[in-house]
């Protein structure tokens, strides 16, 4: 569920990045009352892209940690449980034998 939400924050921030990187390279920073610095646009470009790729990862690893979840039985606090209780178990026969 998280993932989802995380790949359409990760949608938005590369839209907002191709539209700074276009803006850099049209002609529209040489109007009047628009800011000027095209560099300045495009780096704000390679950022905002950098930081939606980067969410979307995480949304990708989010992704495949839920369905590694749904598939374990009883998630990972099951086999929490079930490795301390092994050593639990463990413990008392080494105290029986000894």
């Amino acid at each position: 569920m998280l993932s989802r939400n995380l790949y359409i924050l990760a949608a938005t921030l590369i839209a907002f990045s191709l539209l700074c990187y276009v803006i850099g390279f049209t002609g529209i920073t040489h109007e009047v009352g628009a800011p000027s610095d095209s560099s300045l646009w495009r780096t704000i470009g390679i950022v905002l892209m950098l930081l939606g790729l980067f969410v979307a990862l995480l949304g990708v690893l989010q992704g495949m940690f839920e369905q590694a979840e749904r598939r374990t039985p009883g998630g990972q606090a099951n086999i929490h449980r079930q490795h301390l209780r092994q050593r639990e178990n463990e413990k008392n026969e080494r105290k029986r034998r000894g």
